[in-house]
């Protein structure tokens, strides 16, 4: 069985999903009592791949909204009780979704493996990210040429560049798909050095100098609320890939020659049976999910247990390769760039 823990977009989100699965004492809390709240299973599914395969699944939420962020300590206990609950009902492989796994790495829960009477076991548990990375990669390839973009000839910046995610799209870009630059952004600089000198290159600026520099943006950390751009000086056109979680780039950059794609999404080729979804606004609920959900789901459609995407900058090309395969031999596509705008540019 594979496991997803995720949580609402919003407290308020949070209450209305409560409300609807019947969860009244915990719906009209307030922040203290959702601070409070245990983790709960709500969702069980069953899917079938492309080729037959059947698993089983369960949806977890964490009961942790956004607005938990500033709490260090109660971030921390709702994703480690989140996790003894899954590993309590015998999931064998779960994926760490939204925040959960941010706040796992940032605040390096690999120290908290005791909880209560459970120790943890790590190889039950997966962030997901190097089904991710492969997917921003993939939705590069495919997309840009659509734009007008040559990634032989372009110069492509990640933003968010030393993180796991960032570092392996990073390795991938310059290994397999032979972008001209990549440009490094980051906010400390010596594991951009590092970083830089294990890939043979690269360009390190700082972000308001890379955005008019680059064809393509691959955004893999958060967007500064403070942050101001003036689009006339972006290129056109230029394709901007939202990899990181809130995906809001798009209320800021699309339009006049820029075009802003979900990344790290994945689409199933059929419809599954649940509601999980509609708490991201998916477009698809039925089909789109996170990448590093639909990992949980691969590595049980390849009877893989294990901690697949664990720490940091442990991203192979050789472990893109095995989760992609999987990926495409399961039925799940990467999402494009809308079927419109694609019609419009043809």
């Amino acid at each position: 069985m594979f496991g997803l823990i995720g949580h609402s977009t919003s407290f308020d989100d949070a209450k209305k999903k409560a409300m609807d699965l019947g969860y009244d004492h915990i719906a009209q809390g307030d922040l203290d009592v959702w601070c409070s709240a245990p983790p709960q299973l709500v969702e069980h599914v069953n899917i079938v791949s492309a080729i037959g395969k059947n698993i089983e699944g369960a949806y977890i939420d964490s009961c942790f909204v956004p607005e938990m962020l500033g709490r260090f300590k109660t971030a921390r206990r709702k994703v480690l009780n989140a996790m003894e609950l899954a590993q309590k009902k015998g999931i064998n492989i779960t994926a760490l979704g939204g925040f959960t796994s941010i706040i796992f790495e940032n605040f390096n829960l690999l120290q908290n493996k005791q909880v209560r009477n459970t120790t943890l076991e790590w190889e039950r548990f997966t962030t997901g990210n190097t089904h991710t990375a492969w997917v921003i990669c993939r939705q590069l390839e495919l997309n840009a040429p659509l734009l007008g973009i040559d990634l032989k000839k372009a110069r492509v910046a990640v933003v968010g560049a030393t993180g796991d995610i960032g570092s392996a799209v990073c390795r991938w870009l310059s290994e397999r798909t032979g972008v001209q630059e990549l440009l490094l952004v980051a906010r400390q600089q010596q594991p951009l050095i590092e970083l830089q000198k294990s890939l043979g290159g690269g360009k390190i600026l700082g972000l308001e100098d890379a955005l008019p520099e680059a064809d393509v943006v691959i955004w893999v950390a958060s967007l500064p609320k403070t942050l101001e751009i003036d689009k006339a000086k972006l290129r056109k056109p230029c394709l901007m890939i939202d990899g990181g979680y809130p995906k809001n780039l798009d209320e800021k950059f699309n339009g006049s020659g820029v075009h802003v794609l979900k990344g790290g999404i994945v689409e199933f080729f059929t419809d599954i049976g649940w509601s999980m979804m509609e708490l991201a606004a998916m477009e698809k609920p039925r089909r789109e999910m996170f990448a590093c959900f639909a990992e949980a789901m691969l590595l049980e459609f390849e009877g893989c247990h294990t901690n697949f995407s664990w720490g940091r900058n442990n991203i192979t090309l050789e472990k893109m390769d095995f989760i992609g395969q999987a990926s495409e031999k399961h039925g799940f596509s990467v999402i494009g760039l809308n079927p419109k705008l694609q019609a419009a540019i043809a």
